[in-house]
């Protein structure tokens, strides 16, 4: 899946790309085949076919989504320490 970019850097994982289109578009499908597939496999119809396909989307939804939930997620956390770090220099006094 070579249309499908994985490396990310923070600055550019914020931006709206084709990936967050695909997630758009994934997510509603997952949703719709799980909640319609789920009942209907009790049933014993098209569910278990139906949950397949919910199940696939809901998979590759977190391989499009993932690499840039990651990328923007380090880039928090980097600037959660730094700012943690400054602020026990405050409450401690130190300059």
């Amino acid at each position: 899946m070579a249309w499908i970019r994985r490396h990310w850097t923070p600055q550019a994982a914020d931006e709206w790309t084709k990936e967050d289109y695909f997630a758009m578009i994934l997510s509603v499908i997952a949703y719709v085949a799980l909640a319609i597939g789920v009942p209907l496999a009790f049933f014993g119809l098209f569910g278990w076919l139906i949950l397949a396909v919910g199940l696939a989307a809901l998979l590759l939804m977190y391989y499009v989504v993932d690499p840039k939930l990651r990328a923007v997620s380090e880039e928090y956390e980097k600037r959660q320490r730094e700012y943690l770090a400054e602020l026990d220099k405050i409450v401690r006094w130190e300059d």
